[in-house]
């Protein structure tokens, strides 16, 4: 799909890859509705993208059932969607979590992706092209210890955007899913979670992929009508090896991450 003046929302736009996705969308010439949970960020993208007249920001929680449907009767125009807000749980195994931290990730990750493709699916399905993209993770189809229910959560994300992609297939939507590996961003901060203390030696086995690059891969992946599109080195080659050995990758997961979480 070609995104030069197409109408494209942006959720989890105020930093890290929605941020960069935005800003790479109004240099195609795409009229960009950026949508985050924080004002704050929304104005400082609105600064950063110069005032750009293709930029229209909202403040919304995705989460919000009904404050997501009203947002989609305030929209004229839809061509795509990119379900890219999401948040990480606190670094901790299933029996430490309080329950409220479950249920916040499930809600943003996975309801709220829902949430924005069923209150827009009517519209999308009434234009010439349409498309939608949901971002789902890593640990979306590769278990990560001390991430368990985030995983599920977009692991939830996977299911639902491939069988979405399934009942479309003979439509005018296109659908893409989205792994990212390890991302440069912010999304512990913005999680409200406290991040892991990490040695620089354990620094050196993560390298993540800069949130602009991985923009650059999202919309390379949507203009060539990819339905998987694949975020890091680190997540082409756990998606291959998880494949042909989902046991021993599971337990590499775990011993890199052991030393992440409390004893």
């Amino acid at each position: 799909m070609e995104l030069k003046n197409k109408n494209v929302i942006v959720t989890g736009a105020g930093s890290g890859i929605g941020r960069e996705l935005v800003l790479a969308l109004l240099k195609k010439d795409a009229k960009v509705v950026a949508v985050d949970l924080r004002q704050e960020s929304l104005s400082a993208l609105k600064k950063e993208g110069g005032e750009n007249k293709n930029l229209t920001t909202r403040a919304l929680d995705v989460s919000d059932k009904v404050a997501v449907e009203r947002f989609s009767t305030e929209v004229e125009e839809v061509d795509v969607i990119i379900n890219n807000a999401g948040i990480i749980q606190p670094f901790k195994k299933v029996n430490d979590l309080e329950y409220a931290d479950i249920e916040k990730v499930v809600n943003v990750n996975f309801w709220g992706t829902l949430y924005m493709t069923k209150a827009f699916l009517p519209d999308l399905l009434k234009r010439p092209e349409a498309y939608i993209a949901n971002v789902s993770s890593m640990g979306g189809f590769l278990p990560v210890p001390g991430q368990s229910v985030y995983g599920a959560s977009k692991a939830a994300v996977k299911l639902f955007t491939e069988g979405l992609y399934a009942e479309l297939l003979d439509t005018n939507i296109g659908v893409s899913i989205i792994f990212p590996g390890a991302t440069a961003t912010n999304i512990t901060k913005n999680s409200g979670v406290e991040a892991p203390k990490v040695s620089d030696e354990q620094m050196k086995k993560f390298k993540a992929l800069p949130a602009d690059e991985a923009a650059r891969l999202i919309i390379e992946g949507i203009e060539n009508n990819k339905p998987q599109i694949f975020l890091g080195s680190d997540c082409k080659s756990m998606n291959v090896f998880y494949r042909l050995s989902p046991l021993r990758a599971i337990k590499l997961i775990s011993n890199q991450m052991k030393s992440l979480l409390p004893k």
